[in-house]
């Protein structure tokens, strides 16, 4: 059986910055097709794989421009990974108000709208898209990147060789004064931990500096809170790369996110050090 291709599926909303991040990955080596039916998508990836070129890399776009094709795409899904190939389903999203002014500055109509408003479009659209939500292995919330932003955030997640077929882990702290982030799988409030905050010569410093850690991971809560959660992590995340998952996101949230979710973090990455994962952390919240 032929080697498996890596293949990176790009879809979400209108405005999110799909044609963005397929221009990032076409960039950095991938052979980019967008709006390709999903029908069509596996006769696509023989011809790759048959191309004298040897076209290891693949991006796709898929959204609602495949009309009642889509209705097939979970089973086309399944089939791609049945075969061996390694599939990462990306979301990207934004909130309704930058969507909003994505579009007012661009002028461009929603191609949902109708004789409505945009906003109307965006509805119809995000009520649409809920099943290809469901099955994407990360959701990107894009509401505060610049094009820029969004190019290295692609080259940086997404964009180097694979080195295994083990599952991405991102992993981010932030703050809930600021809001949840809306781009994970799982969210943790680890409020209840001691706040170096309320310490006077802690409170201006962040996670990543060694008094805030040692204050933070001195507490007999704190450490057996982190280690129930790694071991919770280490039971499930081979379940849910045994069916497929690609990547998995993971997001610790403390008041600010400056001290103490940030050093929990910072203690996830180093504990998943010696594990076959590419791990990936963003510390959200952290210089505001």
């Amino acid at each position: 059986m032929a080697e498996g291709l890596d293949i990176i599926i790009i879809t979400g909303l209108s405005g999110s910055g799909k044609s963005f991040a397929i221009r990032a990955l076409e960039d950095n080596g991938f052979f980019c097709i967008d709006n390709r039916p999903p029908l069509l998508i596996p006769r696509f990836i023989e011809l790759c794989r048959g191309y004298q070129e040897e076209i290891m890399r693949i991006a796709l776009g898929v959204d609602l421009r495949g009309g009642h094709f889509l209705q097939s795409w979970p089973q086309v899904l399944a089939d791609m990974r049945a075969a061996g190939h390694h599939v990462q389903v990306l979301f990207f999203d934004a909130s309704d108000d930058v969507l909003l002014r994505r579009f007012s500055e661009t002028r461009r109509p929603h191609p949902l709208a109708g004789n409505g408003s945009i906003q109307d479009g965006i509805s119809r659209e995000r009520k649409a898209l809920e099943a290809m939500r469901a099955l994407a292995d990360k959701v990107i919330d894009t509401s505060e990147f610049n094009v820029h932003q969004l190019k290295r955030e692609m080259e940086q997640q997404f964009c180097q060789a694979p080195d295994s077929r083990h599952m991405s882990i991102f992993l981010t702290s932030f703050g809930y004064k600021y809001g949840i982030p809306h781009d994970t799988d799982l969210i943790l409030d680890v409020r209840f931990l001691p706040n170096p905050y309320f310490v006077n010569e802690l409170r201006a410093k962040s996670g990543l500096e060694r008094e805030v850690e040692e204050y933070v991971l001195k507490d007999e809560e704190t450490r057996v809170y982190l280690d129930r959660l790694y071991a919770l992590l280490e039971f499930t995340l081979p379940l849910y790369e045994r069916e497929g998952k690609s990547a998995l996101t993971l997001a610790l949230g403390c008041t600010g996110g400056r001290h103490r979710s940030v050093v929990l973090v910072e203690e996830l990455r180093k504990r998943f050090g010696g594990a076959n994962y590419h791990i990936h952390v963003k510390h959200r919240d952290i210089d505001r």
